[in-house]
């Protein structure tokens, strides 16, 4: 089925353009068809009479006298022939039909006009001859052919005038086009800002525009200011409490080491590296990949990079795929976390996982599968919620974690403006999660 929506441009420069065009050629052919037209079939039409009065005249003259007829059809600007004396050429004379070019528009009228105005009309010929118009009348003597110049009864093409609009039109639309373009500019800046933003990228900007167009700027201005003084005071509040929390653990640990080793003691201290451990994943998530700029980065070396640290720590996961080439912005130490996070799930809930990294032109989609059960499809959305944990193997106080690294993989992915999807793999038959980030 015909879908309109599909031809149709997807850009704002190009339906703006396409809002500018339409009218303006659909006035163009509405005056085209309905004011030249019918104008010059008009013109046509008045001169086409007066030529059949010239006509009527010439078959009274000839009917009185032959001799002051010649003299009357050279005066009038016409030649006479009477049918048969071969002088017609083969034009209308003998034809008895009317016959004309099939864009001819004015030679329709012109046979129209001749055929109501007189009767003695046998047949118009404006086809043998394209400067002429030949005339089978029936004369008192026998048929005639008279040969009229075409000028005279029909109106020349209004090629000056269509030239004159066709230019006319091309410089009204370049022009309107410079103007919608100036106030188009101020949109596309502000969507560019807005997309960097949703990216964690800083992009200058300065509302300009008209009034509703500076109204939004400046209210994306305050927005994003208002957001960005937020995170500020969170990062401040989060290093103060990183500072608190981790003096006294140090104390924890500095007293527990000094004490006798036992079973006891191994205990407390394995408590320890656990409450740090808490610690820092809450830290990760609440933080964040605020403060760190993007620059431009290979994902394919970054992945690879962590795919080898994770095997140089006993980790069962190998780098099987990886396709395309080049850099991309993206912050690399929000990046590195978000894999990490992922390839140790992976390898907490299965025996082994495999990645695989895609580089396409508009998004990079890096791939971890693992061959454990898998998350069940009915609870992925709660999977990558905060403090979310599916089963008790995620409990912390049994070696899991605290249900933080989907999430954090899952913010670090949607402020590189992508996403994070859970799927079923295929290969392994455990979880599939594609981390996907704009390019």
């Amino acid at each position: 089925m015909f879908n309109p929506k599909t031809i149709l441009p997807r850009g704002l420069y190009g339906r703006a353009a396409l809002i500018l065009l339409v009218p303006i050629v659909t006035i163009q052919l509405v005056v085209s068809i309905a004011f030249i037209q019918r104008h010059f079939e008009r013109v046509t039409r008045q001169m086409t009479q007066g030529v059949a009065v010239e006509l009527r005249l010439l078959l009274d003259d000839l009917a009185r006298d032959p001799v002051a007829a010649a003299q009357t059809a050279k005066a009038l600007g016409m030649t006479v022939n009477p049918v048969g004396d071969g002088s017609d050429a083969g034009g209308a004379a003998g034809a008895e039909a009317d016959r004309r070019d099939l864009w001819d528009l004015s030679g329709r009228q012109v046979i129209l006009t001749l055929r109501a105005e007189l009767d003695a009309v046998e047949g118009v010929d404006l086809q043998t001859d394209p400067d002429a118009v030949l005339v089978l009348l029936r004369g008192p003597g026998g048929d005639v052919t008279v040969r009229i110049d075409r000028r005279r009864v029909s109106a020349s093409n209004p090629h000056q005038l269509l030239v004159l609009m066709i230019f006319t039109s091309v410089l009204m639309t370049f022009i309107a086009y410079r103007f919608l373009r100036n106030q188009l500019r101020p949109i596309t800046r502000l969507a560019k800002a807005a997309e960097a933003f949703g990216k964690g990228e800083h992009l200058p900007y300065r509302p300009s525009g008209a009034v509703e167009v500076r109204a939004a700027g400046n209210a994306f201005l305050e927005m994003r200011a208002r957001i960005e003084r937020q995170i500020e005071q969170r990062t401040m509040m989060l290093s103060g409490v990183s500072h608190d929390l981790r003096t006294p653990l140090t104390r924890l640990r500095l007293g527990l080491s000094m004490l006798p080793e036992d079973e006891d003691t191994r205990a407390l201290l394995a408590d320890v590296a656990d409450m740090e451990r808490l610690v820092d994943e809450f830290l990760s998530f609440a933080r964040g990949d605020a403060i760190e700029e993007p620059e431009a980065t290979d994902p394919l070396a970054l992945v690879q990079r962590v795919v080898e640290n994770a095997g140089r720590a006993g980790q069962a996961v190998s780098l099987v795929r990886t396709e395309g080439a080049g850099t991309m912005r993206l912050r690399p130490a929000a990046v590195t976390r978000a894999v990490e996070n992922l390839i140790g799930n992976a390898v907490r809930h299965g025996k082994r996982a495999e990645v695989s990294v895609l580089l396409g032109e508009r998004s990079c989609r890096i791939t971890i599968e693992d061959d454990g059960p898998g998350i069940p499809e009915d609870r992925r959305d709660e999977a990558m919620q905060p403090f979310a944990r599916l089963d008790q193997a995620r409990d912390p106080n049994r070696g899991g974690g605290v249900g933080l690294g989907l999430s954090i993989a899952a913010d670090i992915a949607r402020s590189h403006g992508g996403s994070l999807r859970i799927g079923q793999s295929e290969t392994l038959g455990g979880a599939r999660i594609d981390l996907i980030l704009a390019r």
